[in-house]
């Protein structure tokens, strides 16, 4: 009897550490893809995975997915606070066609950090990527260095329902897409911040504002271009935008107000569009 108890207890003990070894390893805080990985691998930098989704499991909510070397690690749902860091020279990619590139469904205490990311969406192929970037909730997304184009609907889409909820952009092209970046809360308020953010050749808005229902958006452009859109910044009721130290230029329409608030302080250059300002007008913000 007294043999076979130790046998089970050493049994027992063996399993939990077993259990424990294979949780820690599930939950690294810095896990590793790579074009050469094994989504069966535990993503360390040694045996990295191949893809985010396959990455994203085994990464502890606060942690951060690295990519060692170019490849494309394919689209995924970001439900926790993470950062996914591309690289230095953006050698991270992410090809859709016909869905999201990055789902951003966090929850509400949960920030989000995108770097050096290329989000393609094979546009305009018949069967084009969705929005490359579609964040629905948590309480803050950034997206640092990255490229996204290519889009049937939004390089970037907000979509959030509810609460308070905000989004740095830095340092960004979104080009090619139907629109740029649209702030487009159905309820509770969306805050942004763009700076040194390109929209180019969006074939709708670079950055288009566009509350719903009970949501409000409220954006500050600074150091960034909205060039050869359809319309350069669109904001309609319930949207506020401060615009400064930016170039509107060659658009169909350069900044379309449909409702809102749209100001401006120090040097903007809103010239050489179809229409420059339309709708309203600019409030003009001296600073002190």
């Amino acid at each position: 009897m007294s043999r076979t108890m130790s046998l089970l207890s050493l049994s027992a003990t063996m399993l939990v550490f077993c259990l424990w070894s294979g949780g820690a390893q599930a939950q690294a805080t810095r896990t590793w893809v790579s074009g050469v990985g094994d989504d069966a691998n535990p993503c360390s930098r040694t045996a990295p995975c191949k893809t985010f989704a396959g990455a994203i499991s085994k990464t502890a909510p606060g942690g951060e997915i690295d990519a060692l070397d170019p490849g494309g690690f394919g689209a995924v749902t970001i439900t926790k606070a993470i950062t996914i860091d591309g690289g230095g020279g953006q050698v991270a990619s992410v090809l859709v066609a016909g869905t999201n590139g990055i789902n951003v469904a966090a929850g509400a205490t949960d920030v989000v950090t995108l770097r050096n990311i290329q989000l393609q969406g094979l546009g305009p192929s018949g069967n084009a990527g969705l929005n490359g970037i579609n964040y629905t909730s948590g309480l803050g997304l950034i997206v640092e260095h990255c490229n996204i184009s290519g889009f049937a609907q939004n390089g970037i889409n907000v979509a959030t329902t509810g609460g308070s909820a905000n989004m740095t952009v830095h340092d960004t092209y979104v080009t090619h897409n139907a629109n740029g970046i649209q702030l487009a809360p159905s309820g509770g308020a969306v805050a942004a911040g763009f700076r040194d953010v390109r929209a180019e050749a969006n074939s709708g808005t670079g950055f288009l504002l566009f509350p719903t229902g009970a949501g409000t958006a409220a954006a500050l452009i600074d150091q960034s271009s909205a060039l050869l859109n359809g319309t350069g910044v669109a904001l309609h009721t319930g949207a506020l935008v401060f615009l400064g130290n930016s170039e509107i230029l060659g658009n169909g329409t350069g900044v379309h107000i449909f409702g809102g608030t749209a100001n401006s302080y120090k040097t903007n250059e809103i010239n050489g569009n179809g229409t420059d300002v339309s709708g309203g007008s600019l409030t003009g913000i001296l600073l002190q």
